[in-house]
């Protein structure tokens, strides 16, 4: 009869831990759903995926200056760094749990009294080494270790979107401060031709050969000149204060080297194959880590809902060598205690059920997270796409306008000042080529933003390292 209890007992316990394992699986690793390719048509064996210092391909020693300044300096991506130290020891802390604790305890106790019997008195101690470990049976420990684990990965892939971005951000702002110092230029070389102008159209008028309107009108158009350039001074001085803040340094002092948008080259980068994409994101690498932690947090959860075995144990000398409650062994000596606790919670108001339920809920929504962050990657890598295509497709036309523009003011201006042309022919042609510079400059600006630009979209350089 006990041996068919046994087998019964033996039974129930194989029941109990089979429905355990299956209740504590982590879900399944998500698979990626990805297109085969970008529709842009890129050819994936011309990949040509950023390097590390992609920046280099600008060929720029400025630019090149500017990011190991910001690199060193950059305050965002101090504190990123701090945040990343902070997640390392919490994984730490995490993993203490898997191992025994052990502690060093000393105790001191006299007990003294009298009576009509007589007096008596006792110095009990002990001086004791504790050691207690919790049986990670159902994995609890373990899971919360790596849901740690997951979150320090996490921590140092957001350390390096936040440089890849801060990167960019100050290739970006150079490009403006070049591109609005070109702007202003464009504008005093257009301020000293309306000059010019003016003083045709005076020395006519003078003469007789020009009326007050067109008199006038010159003026008018030589004041819009005056007062585009204030407004591009102002603009240039908060490109400098905002690239002085992406490097760390305070703005007043600082100054970037004088250089020209055409001396830039523009890098020669092409993506892969969209599935490449996912390992080389670091944003994306950070939204499926957190969801690897979300996991492993409900897998810790659900084991919180089963008993726990701790072990104790706990050695040294004491006096007396052994006080129990029935027996008690006087003198100094060795004392060993030892003891086991298991522990199930039977009420507990539903908290343990609504925490599993809640890591439930947050692995989900980190699962939308992260599918989002892979939407969000090939989103970016398709528009930087299309907007070089559209920018290389507009460069001839870009150069004509230009070109054309500066031929037609040039004419103009000759025939004028040689009294065969009308002001009108003039005036619009001088627009023009202020225009056609200036939109020029910006489409100079706007293709090497685009690089820059595709260089992040592409991951810049990051690489998953497994």
């Amino acid at each position: 009869m006990f041996q068919g209890r046994n087998h019964l007992a033996t039974a129930c316990l194989l029941t109990l831990l089979a429905c355990t394992s299956c209740a504590l699986q982590a879900p399944k690793p998500v698979v990626p759903d990805v297109p085969a390719a970008f529709a842009d048509g890129s050819n994936a064996t011309q990949a040509a995926w950023p390097s590390k210092d992609w920046y280099h391909g600008f060929r720029s020693p400025a630019l090149d200056a500017l990011i190991a300044q910001a690199s060193r300096s950059n305050l965002d991506l101090a504190a990123a760094s701090a945040r990343v130290a902070q997640a390392d020891e919490r994984a730490r802390q995490a993993g203490a749990a898997i191992l025994p604790s052990v502690d060093a305890f000393g105790n001191g106790n006299y007990l003294a009294g009298h009576s009509g019997s007589g007096s008596a008195h006792e110095l009990d101690w002990s001086a004791l080494l504790s050691a207690s470990y919790e049986v990670d049976f159902w994995g609890r420990n373990r899971a919360s270790a790596n849901a740690a684990r997951f979150l320090g990965t996490a921590a140092r892939a957001d350390r390096d979107t936040l440089a890849l971005t801060t990167l960019a951000g100050v290739a970006d702002g150079y490009f403006e401060l070049l591109s609005l110092r070109e702007r202003l230029g464009i504008a005093q070389s257009n301020l000293e031709a309306a000059r010019g102008l003016l003083a045709v159209v005076q020395a006519r008028f003078n003469e007789g050969a020009a009326d007050p309107v067109t008199l006038a009108t010159q003026r008018a158009v030589l004041a819009a000149a005056q007062l585009a350039i204030p407004d591009l001074r102002q603009r240039e001085a908060e490109a400098l204060t905002a690239l002085a803040l992406l490097v760390g340094q305070p703005p007043e002092g600082f100054e970037v080297a004088a250089a020209t948008l055409d001396a830039l080259a523009e890098p020669q980068v092409a993506p892969g194959l969209p599935m490449d994409l996912l390992r080389r994101r670091p944003d994306v690498y950070t939204a499926e880590a957190n969801l690897r932690a979300a996991d492993a947090n409900l897998v810790a959860a659900r084991a919180a809902l089963l008993p726990t075995l701790t072990l104790t144990a706990a050695g040294g000398l004491q006096n007396p060598a052994m006080n129990a409650a029935v027996i008690a062994l006087t003198g100094t000596g060795p004392g060993v205690n030892l003891g086991a606790g298991l522990t199930q919670s039977i009420f507990d108001g539903g908290r343990l059920r609504a925490v599993r339920d809640e890591s439930r809920a947050r692995d989900q929504e980190l699962l939308a997270i992260y599918r989002r962050a892979i939407l969000a990657s090939l989103v970016d890598v398709e528009n930087t796409l299309t907007a070089i295509h559209t920018l290389d497709a507009a460069g001839e036309f870009q150069n004509q306008n230009l070109a054309q523009s500066q031929l037609a003011f040039d004419g103009a201006q000759l025939r004028y000042r040689q009294g065969a042309g009308d002001f009108l022919t003039v005036l619009e042609a001088q627009r023009a080529l202020y225009a056609a510079r200036d939109q020029y400059c910006q489409y100079r600006l706007a293709r090497l933003q685009a690089r820059v630009a595709l260089c992040k979209a592409l991951g810049g350089g990051w690489e998953l390292q497994e």
